[in-house]
């Protein structure tokens, strides 16, 4: 069951109004609070600074939290969070420490204006698909529709009309940072009009409405090979959302979930079933006929088979994935008690009990016992 995801906003501490130095003020207190380096071996401490990096990465850029504003969590599905988030390689503890002083912007040594300029990886997206047992062993093929942000064709990411919807910032020049003394030092700061960027939107663009991205849901063809089982997470290079600035696309990430089999169960590459037989068949000994995935296969049980005896079929279990051979199918034997005979039956029964010795053994009964308790 997936636990819900807390509101960016009430992660940060801010309002929905917080402007970009709001943010990041706040993240910076949280990451500094929460940073693994600052808090070895505390994984609550760990998952706290990864949400406030998951919630900074998208309300610190606007299309992200334009798209975060109008849809929530489902309008940056993979944007941030999922299985290709990594707060580590958002910011690590030296970039707050020197962001926090302000280190970092000292003589022109590079802010976040600059970083946000420069072209940047697309984010993962994670696709979760359930699949039949039948399948899983022996593997399909597939089309999916992947929902994610495409580039807006119109204003081709930027937000803004063609031609004259954007403007040169009146506050940094397009530069994307200012410029102030601090004591005999000069320090240089990311424009807050602008995030960085130079320009600002004058028009918005009215295909996105200023977002520059639009939510489409893509068609894709996988193949799913035999042997995968729940958890198994198969890589599409290149599927996942647009990087910025012409940055490369980032994977797509497809989970597998694989539905119970009402018969057979898996553990690891091996099948399991029971098969159940009755007192005489496992006295005497008898030929069962097991259906498996690949048809109808015998095995023997030998004389004074017990309930509970497990008999293997060699390499009929699960293909071993993305390698040679199979796994085994184990078939468990279930000696079945009759709890209601007629005449003729209790006649034998009553004959077999006078020429059969008497098992006084305690482990014996007990066994018996608890079969005629489970059958009851």
């Amino acid at each position: 069951m997936s636990v819900a995801k807390r509101d960016y906003y009430e992660v940060l501490g801010v309002e929905r109004t917080a402007d970009d130095q709001a943010l990041k003020s706040a993240y910076r207190k949280l990451a500094l609070k929460h940073h693994p380096d600052r808090n070895p071996g505390n994984a609550e401490a760990e998952e706290k600074f990864k949400e406030a990096a998951e919630a900074y990465s998208v309300l610190s850029d606007s299309q992200k939290r334009a798209a975060y504003d109008r849809y929530g969590h489902q309008g940056v599905s993979g944007a941030a969070g999922g299985a290709g988030f990594d707060p580590s390689a958002f910011q690590d503890f030296s970039d707050i420490i020197g962001d926090f002083f302000g280190f970092g912007d000292l003589f022109g040594g590079g802010g976040q204006g600059r970083r946000r300029n420069r072209a940047q990886r697309g984010e993962d997206i994670r696709y979760d698909l359930e699949i039949e047992f039948d399948a899983a062993m022996r593997g399909l093929s597939a089309e999916i529709q992947v929902p994610r942000l495409e580039e807006c064709g119109r204003c081709h990411g930027k937000g803004a009309e063609p031609e004259d919807g954007l403007t040169t910032c009146p506050m940094c020049h397009g530069r994307g940072e200012v410029i102030f003394q601090q004591s005999f030092l000069s320090v240089r700061r990311t424009c807050s009009q602008c995030g960085g960027r130079g320009q600002i939107i004058r028009r918005p663009c009215k295909e996105c409405r200023g977002d520059g991205y639009l939510r489409t849901e893509r068609k894709l063809k996988i193949t799913i090979p035999a042997g995968v089982d729940n958890g198994t997470r198969l890589r599409l290079t290149g599927e996942g959302q647009h990087g910025a600035n012409g940055g490369p696309p980032g994977d797509l990430y497809v989970v597998v979930r694989v539905k119970e089999h009402a018969v057979f169960v898996r553990e690891e590459d091996d099948l399991h079933c029971k098969v159940p037989i009755n007192i005489a068949q496992a006295a005497l000994g008898t030929d069962l006929d097991v259906l498996t995935f690949d048809g109808l296969q015998t095995v023997k049980a030998p004389e004074g088979t017990q309930s509970g005896a497990r008999l293997r079929i060699k390499g009929l279990g699960v293909p071993h994935l993305n390698g040679h051979g199979r796994g085994d199918l184990y078939v468990h034997i279930e000696v079945r008690i009759p709890t209601k005979l007629n005449k003729e039956q209790r006649k034998l029964f009553e004959q077999l009990k006078e020429v059969l010795p008497e098992e006084n053994e305690p482990e014996e009964k007990g066994l018996f016992d608890k079969v005629k308790d489970y059958f009851m």
